[in-house]
């Protein structure tokens, strides 16, 4: 049977955050890997240049109905995700929503405002945190906090790619009433470099998703497990340092990314102020 799954060649040493570090626990990370593996694979079909729209759906519904119990030669990311989620006893509904972000995505291109582009990021980027705050036993009363810094990572990664997913997909996540305000077109989102109008509206992006991030600082303080607190607490450093790169770098001329250094410093302080109790 052929597989319905698009993977792209992507691994987890090509996204901005750790995923499924070392600092969560060893027992633990074959089940990060699983979810990983089953979104990456998934967000390739929605990706997919060379699928139609109606076959993208029906894919990531094949996908759904393996997640739910059917077999599933045909998607084995779909199959071992379900596996995963047999032996850990995790809700499926994270799983579900992700899906529902990619069927967003094989159909929506363009997002009016910045409330509509929230409630995209409430399925393409919270359940990934609500995932693993719940495989490792945290309470529900992380989430908020999980959420924002999900939202923010999602918005981030949205800045820096804005010029490749229009170019590539048609795809605008930055919000079309922020755009028209300054007056500028997704148009410009084809040029070498940003013009005036387009960098007010990046600039505005960036201010809205500051409130992010610092919604999100109250995560690692309550987090029980000690690598999900670093690891957490890493990832909303390197958020911040992103988030100071791109209001000073444009995305339409660069790629907007943290250098070997600049990780490392964040990972470091991450790690300390974490351990030591303190805010990330």
């Amino acid at each position: 049977m052929n597989n319905i799954e698009h993977a792209s060649g992507k691994d987890r040493g090509d996204e901005n955050f750790p995923v499924g570090s070392w600092l969560i626990a060893a027992p633990l990370r074959p089940h990060v890997h699983a979810y990983y593996r089953f979104a990456r694979n998934a967000d390739d079909v929605a990706d997919a240049a060379d699928l139609a729209a109606d076959e993208k759906l029906r894919r990531l519904d094949r996908m759904a109905t393996v997640l739910d119990g059917a077999p599933g030669d045909d998607a084995p990311a779909a199959e071992a995700m379900r596996r995963s989620l047999q032996e850990t006893g995790i809700d499926a509904a994270h799983c579900h929503e992700l899906l529902d972000a990619f069927r967003l995505d094989a159909t929506k291109h363009r997002y009016a405002d910045w409330g509509e582009l929230m409630a995209y990021c409430r399925l393409s980027a919270a359940p990934v945190g609500r995932y693993l705050l719940d495989l490792h036993g945290e309470s529900r009363e992380t989430w908020p906090a999980s959420d924002a810094l999900c939202a923010a990572l999602q918005v981030i990664n949205h800045l820096q790619d804005c010029a490749e997913d229009y170019r590539n997909l048609d795809r605008v996540y930055i919000p079309l009433d922020w755009l028209a305000a300054e007056g500028a077109g997704v148009d410009e989102l084809a040029r070498p470099a940003s013009s005036a109008a387009l960098r007010r509206t990046l600039d505005r992006m960036v201010a809205a998703t500051r409130p992010l991030v610092e919604a999100a600082e109250l995560l690692p303080g309550g987090v029980r497990d000690r690598g999900m607190r670093a690891e957490s607490a890493v990832i909303v450093g390197l958020a911040g340092r992103l988030l100071e790169r791109l209001e000073r770098q444009d995305p339409l001329a660069m790629r907007v990314k943290l250098g070997p250094a600049a990780i490392a410093s964040a990972a470091v302080a991450g790690i300390v102020r974490a351990f030591a109790g303190g805010r990330a």
